[in-house]
């Protein structure tokens, strides 16, 4: 993905505790699946994609700068599980799913649009099938 080094954090949750967080966020009700928080100053100021340039540019090479903070993944495993019965797949690998989709967030994807949609799900899995192997 183009990062040399880079830390995010990884916070695992259940339903209730996400239903809290995607309320105080978004405003909506009830659980979701994953939310991230990129860091603020990674984030174009005006509003655009971040994908083009994800991180400072220290953060990509192999030097004595301290890893990039790309920000934090927030993941139900109650609605990871339910959803991965839900729809016939092993949870763990909707786990990964959610994961690769929050980290993809925090470099700057989102889905906001349809065309912005269609490429951050083929990224996604693009990466899941990259670590199935």
């Amino acid at each position: 993905m183009g990062l040399a080094e880079a830390e995010l954090s990884l916070t695992l949750v259940g339903d209730r505790a996400m239903a809290r967080l995607n309320r105080e966020t978004f405003g909506r009700r009830g659980p979701t699946n994953v939310i991230a928080f990129p860091v603020d100053d990674l984030v174009d100021k005006e509003g655009g994609s971040r994908t083009a340039t994800p991180v400072p540019e220290a953060a990509r090479t192999n030097s004595s700068q301290p890893p990039a903070i790309l920000g934090e993944v927030v993941i139900s495993l109650e609605t990871t599980r339910r959803q991965a019965e839900e729809n016939g797949w092993p949870w763990e690998e909707l786990f990964d799913f959610f994961l690769i989709h929050g980290i993809l967030h925090l470099l700057g994807y989102d889905h906001e649009t349809p065309e912005d949609d269609a490429a951050m799900t083929a990224r996604t899995w693009e990466l899941l099938d990259i670590l199935k192997k």
